[in-house]
């Protein structure tokens, strides 16, 4: 069983965890990611690694209710436990010295795990350059941490309602038009931002990374569930990512994908929510 040490709710559907994982937390690196069970007949649910603390054994994670296994997890508080807390899992991110800034773009809950990899491009000695955005100001998050760990940090509200008016590829725009010279781009958030990313960047030719979050169910490769088209190759976002080069993946398929299990998904919060909508952990 794993303790939640911490809970911080942003937002009314957004919530963040710092579980009691010291196991996890001792060999975590960023761009990894753990799977959990909050209880005996509770989904797995794969969540990306938004921080982590060795000392303290903690992992932490943010949310985003969106379906039944989301919101049960949404409803745990400080001192409840977690069944099963598998990881870490996949692929770290490739961390190196490059000649030229890096940028970190980070989508709604994105902004999260996008920080640990801030943090260690930050760490060896790179120039980082982090946009991060949301829908508007209260579904921003992160964006003190964010600064801790990058030179510059522009944030973009879809609505204007904070930072600059506009989407993030729009203020990548205006910076590679500033800057020019850059070497490698992250980005994390919703497949259609990353799609829209890569997009700007690939007439660039600017090494671009995205951390995919396709249908996962085993995270041990044995399921396929995962399976992402990746150039002419296809991969298991578990144990090939979840990072890859963003240039090279079918995201229309991954978009496609996601939406297999849409009908289920609703009627399993519809009954989550006609029992109550109560997890029962203790």
């Amino acid at each position: 069983m794993y303790p939640i040490v911490k809970k911080i709710i942003h937002s009314p559907a957004v919530k963040e965890f710092e579980v009691y994982a010291p196991m996890v937390a001792e060999k975590a690196k960023a761009g990894q990611f753990f799977i959990l069970r909050v209880s005996e007949k509770a989904e797995r649910i794969p969540l990306t690694i938004a921080d982590y603390n060795r000392e303290q054994g903690t992992i932490t994670t943010i949310i985003q209710e969106l379906g039944a296994s989301s919101t049960l997890f949404g409803q745990m508080e400080e001192g409840d436990h977690i069944l099963d807390f598998v990881g870490p899992l996949g692929v770290p991110s490739e961390i190196e010295r490059y000649d030229h800034p890096v940028v970190l773009v980070g989508g709604g809950i994105g902004i999260a795990p996008i920080f640990p990899i801030a943090r260690d491009l930050k760490e060896a000695g790179n120039e980082v350059i982090s946009i991060i955005g949301a829908r508007n100001k209260e579904l921003l998050i992160w964006e003190e941490k964010m600064a801790s760990v990058s030179d510059q940090l522009i944030v973009c509200t879809d609505d204007g309602s904070y930072g600059r008016q506009g989407f993030v590829t729009d203020a990548l725009k205006d910076l590679y038009e500033e800057r020019g010279q850059l070497s490698a781009l992250w980005a994390i958030g919703p497949m259609p931002m990353m799609r829209a990313i890569t997009n700007v960047t690939r007439p660039w030719e600017l090494k671009t990374i995205v951390s995919m979050n396709p249908l996962m169910m085993d995270g041990t490769g044995m399921c396929g569930a995962c399976r992402v088209q990746v150039g002419s190759e296809t991969k298991f976002a578990c144990v090939d990512g979840p990072e890859f080069d963003g240039h090279l993946v079918d995201f229309d398929l991954a978009i496609k994908r996601l939406s297999i299990y849409k009908d289920q998904e609703k009627r399993a919060l519809a009954v989550l929510e006609h029992k109550g909508g109560h997890c029962g952990c203790q």
